[in-house]
């Protein structure tokens, strides 16, 4: 029996929280990069080395993730990827010297590469000419999350330690876990698509790895692949020394860190939401929609995160002008990426291409933090977060022009095989 319209919202909430609070305790770590750094005695490079630990173990794990996403009910494994994400979290908090802490941080990568399978199972609740906005809603949680741990790390962790804020977030977790593992109900792959509107039943469609070596056929996903690699670069370095840049190269203190940075990533959720609206908007118009919409913002994105960076240090009002135009573009990619690999690729292996495409990215990633830590020793700060995003944007563009010749043709071929399914599974009922 088809789930009721509002269950799917509900759906969607549960997701949001778990989203928010792991966004939380993930990124949280870079607004306490003065604390942490303070008490195990440790330079920018050191610190990127904590983060690079978490973004390997995770890029390892992608693969692996997605198969089993793709192999076994998703809402019991995302369960369980919740309750990781508190144990892991509660360990980093217990250790008490620098080695260790790299170790159990790393660790905690293991959960985040859980991402693939939320996406595939929301999927299979909306239509394809309603997912970016569902993305766009669910990342919105992103942004919001690292608000929260900013706030966390400014106003809470010099009053109760930055270990107990670890383990408040841990305790979270492990709530979430009990939340999803009860509240979310696992949905038939492919009972979303449009070809099987009216349909109560659709039959099983399984993981094989036929269809999982068809992704890497389709020159749709080689493009998405090469812009995933360079467009998380500047994510990475922006989220994790953007802060200690505000403070120690345009002489913020925590006051005005806090009031520049909280409207800025207010702006930076919508970007997600308007650039997920404007991609479904324009899916419905063209199919290369979402990638034109993915191509606005890197391009705009890049820009104004120059000017901003370029301004005088004692303009302050005109670098958070630019800085909030430029967080009003930079997400506007992220939710039709995904879209962009469910409106190609098969519903029984969405999680492992999903998988591959976030491997591919977390490989590049994973050298950001530690390759931004490298040339701000080496230079500056502002050296580091310019050079790397504005190369890495300006890829992601030419990769999503290359994009546009071929993402009708796959779409188009993804549709033909889910009305030949369609058509299958109607007479296979109607000789029952």
């Amino acid at each position: 029996m088809e789930k009721p319209k509002r269950y799917r919202w509900t759906v969607v909430g549960i997701f949001f929280a778990f989203m928010l609070l792991h966004q939380t305790d993930k990124l949280l770590i870079g607004p306490l990069k003065g604390p942490i750094s303070k008490e195990f005695g440790i330079n920018n490079t050191q610190f990127g080395l904590i983060i690079s630990g978490a973004l390997v173990v995770s890029t390892v794990l992608y693969p692996i993730w997605g198969y089993l996403y793709d192999r076994y009910a998703r809402s019991k494994l995302l369960a369980l990827a919740s309750f990781i994400w508190g144990s892991t979290t509660w360990l980093s908090a217990v250790v008490r010297s620098y080695v260790p802490f790299v170790v159990t941080r790393a660790s905690t990568g293991i959960d985040d590469s859980s991402y693939p399978g939320l996406y595939s199972l929301i999927a299979d609740y909306f239509g394809p000419q309603q997912r970016s906005k569902v993305y766009g809603i669910l990342q919105i949680s992103q942004p919001i999350g690292y608000l929260v741990g900013m706030v966390m790390a400014l106003m809470l962790a010099p009053v109760i330690g930055w270990r107990t804020v670890f383990y408040i977030t841990g305790s979270l977790g492990l709530v979430l876990a009990v939340t999803i593992y009860f509240g979310v109900k696992e949905m038939p792959r492919g009972k979303a698509e449009p070809e099987f509107e009216g349909m109560d039943e659709i039959g099983q469609f399984r993981f094989s790895w036929t269809a999982a070596k068809e992704v890497f056929k389709k020159r749709t996903m080689w493009f998405v692949f090469l812009q995933g690699f360079a467009g998380v670069f500047p994510w990475n370095v922006i989220t994790y020394f953007f802060f200690d840049y505000l403070a120690t190269e345009r002489g913020y203190d925590e006051n005005s860190v806090l009031f520049t940075m909280a409207p800025i990533i207010l702006i930076l959720a919508a970007g997600y939401f308007v650039g997920g609206a404007l991609g479904d908007w324009l899916f419905k118009r063209t199919l290369k929609g979402r990638v034109i919409v993915s191509s606005l913002g890197v391009l705009m994105g890049a820009v104004f995160l120059f000017l901003a960076l370029g301004t005088p240090l004692e303009a302050r009002t005109t670098f958070f002008v630019f800085m909030a135009i430029a967080a009003l573009f930079m997400p506007f990619s992220s939710p039709n990426v995904i879209s962009t690999v469910y409106d190609v690729t098969v519903p029984e292996v969405r999680s492992t291409a999903q998988s591959v495409e976030y491997f591919i990215e977390n490989g590049g990633a994973a050298l950001a933090p530690l390759m931004a830590g490298i040339i701000a020793d080496a230079t500056s700060l502002h050296n580091a977060i310019l050079t790397i995003s504005i190369t890495a944007w300006a890829l992601c563009f030419l990769f999503y022009f290359g994009t546009m010749f071929f993402i009708d043709g796959d779409i188009k071929h993804l549709r033909g095989q889910m009305a030949e399914r369609a058509e299958q599974e109607r007479a296979r009922q109607a000789a029952a």
